[in-house]
């Protein structure tokens, strides 16, 4: 090959490179602003929200976890909340969650949810706080998508075994089981 023919093709290949990443860069650009589009890391905020008494009694307790998009644009999440326990200092305790129905709530199971922009989506946390081997949880991590990005959590419980029984997320709070 000519040192010509070497450089158009060095050239070509550059321009094939330089192309696909452009085209890369558009498509995920564009993906990222419809409704089918999977909320990216950062842009979901996790709380607790209070369920009141009705998710008090037999040794069980819980609350629901909101996820809200705080975001510019709308995305979606599916599936359930990845969980972990924490102690003192954010030590790590062994945590065991459950998915499906609750003691409190059915499950809706797992289904895509759209959020706008300051919407939320809803998930019923439970666990049992009588046993003898309870840990005492001081945060609780959640994972919105169940992938590494996640929040700490406020989360003062006695929790037997590390066992948490979770719902899949749902666009209200979930309904009594």
């Amino acid at each position: 090959m000519t040192l010509r023919g070497l450089r158009t093709a060095v050239t070509v290949a550059a321009a094939v490179a330089l192309a696909a990443g452009a085209g890369a860069g558009t498509a995920s650009a564009a993906g990222s602003a419809g409704p089918g589009a999977a909320c990216a890391p950062g842009t979901l905020k996790v709380t607790t929200t209070s369920a009141g008494s009705s998710q008090i009694g037999m040794n069980h307790q819980g609350t629901y976890l909101k996820v809200t998009n705080t975001g510019g644009s709308t995305c979606a999440i599916d599936g359930y909340p990845g969980l972990a326990l924490e102690g003192a200092g954010h030590t790590a305790l062994k945590t065991t969650p459950h998915h499906g129905d609750t003691y409190f709530a059915k499950d809706p199971g797992a289904h895509r949810i759209a959020l706008k922009p300051g919407g939320s989506a809803f998930a019923d946390l439970v666990w049992t706080h009588a046993g003898p081997s309870s840990a005492q949880a001081e945060y609780l991590q959640v994972s919105p998508t169940g992938g590494n990005a996640h929040s700490v959590v406020a989360f003062d419980n006695a929790v037997d075994g590390g066992k948490l029984s979770v719902t899949a997320w749902s666009a209200t709070p979930p309904a009594a089981s």
